[in-house]
């Protein structure tokens, strides 16, 4: 039967398979759900093995796991879909955290190449899609599947590191409203879209961008790793009658 959707402060039994887990927003949130009893699965792309099963082995409580799994690479997707079907039976939760970005100034559309827009759909929107593909089967068999797409304001607002990525973006809400639709009741399937983040995850920003940020938002700091996080675990609990639709923790940085 599928869930009736009531909060819950328990996340005991379920699985969750985290892609970028072993990256900033990607392992704040493993740790989020494993300290609520989650098992992870931590997805990684260039990491090295051994620190990536030293992430997953620092979680709270057991029995996690790690596979290296570039989400531009289907074919490795449902390679480690079927394992991860054999070692846990089902998924509860995917959260697709993994992603690439560049700065290019908007204007600056001869900088925007042919091969980076390639680059950036292919991870930012194809990779999203294909690791959502391959997990789908798992997620409905639970009968209480969560899909969060780690999205960002860029795919809203127009603005964020490059055109490519803004696109991206407002390709995962727009076609995560769809697949809300298309499989529910038996998965949900949210946006969560950040704003200003203090992570190395756009190449070139730092303290000086960070601090220049912060006074432009209405909160007056930029955002953590954690603040996303904390909105990912209660879409998990707190949070179980939302779906198709977006979540914004960007502190009012898009008003």
């Amino acid at each position: 039967m599928p869930s009736t959707f009531e909060p819950t402060d328990s996340l005991q039994g379920r699985i969750a398979v985290i892609t970028g887990g072993t990256g900033a927003i990607g392992l704040a949130t493993a740790h989020r759900l494993a300290s609520l009893g989650a098992r992870c699965v931590l997805l990684y792309n260039s990491e090295s093995a051994e620190s990536a099963a030293a992430k997953a082995a620092a979680l709270p409580g057991s029995g996690h796991l790690c596979f290296k799994a570039p989400i531009t690479d289907s074919q490795t997707l449902t390679s480690v879909a079927t394992e991860i079907e054999k070692q846990c039976g089902v998924v509860h939760i995917l959260v697709n955290s993994a992603g690439y970005t560049k700065p290019v100034p908007a204007a600056d559309l001869e900088a925007l190449t042919d091969d980076l827009i390639d680059d950036i759909l292919k991870v930012n929107f194809r990779g999203v899609i294909a690791t959502i593909r391959a997990f789908m089967p798992l997620l409905k068999k639970s009968e209480d599947g969560l899909v969060v797409n780690i999205s960002s304001i860029a795919g809203f607002t127009g603005t964020g590191s490059n055109l490519a990525y803004v696109a991206a973006k407002a390709s995962i809400d727009v076609v995560g409203d769809a697949l809300a639709k298309a499989f529910a009741p038996h998965v949900r399937v949210i946006s969560v879209s950040p704003g200003v983040v203090d992570s190395t995850f756009v190449p070139g920003r730092g303290p000086d961008f960070n601090e220049k940020a912060a006074n432009t938002i209405p909160l007056k700091r930029i955002g953590t790793v954690d603040d996303v996080a904390a909105v990912v675990q209660a879409c998990a609990t707190t949070m179980r009658y939302v779906t198709g639709t977006r979540i914004v923790v960007d502190g009012g940085r898009h008003l």
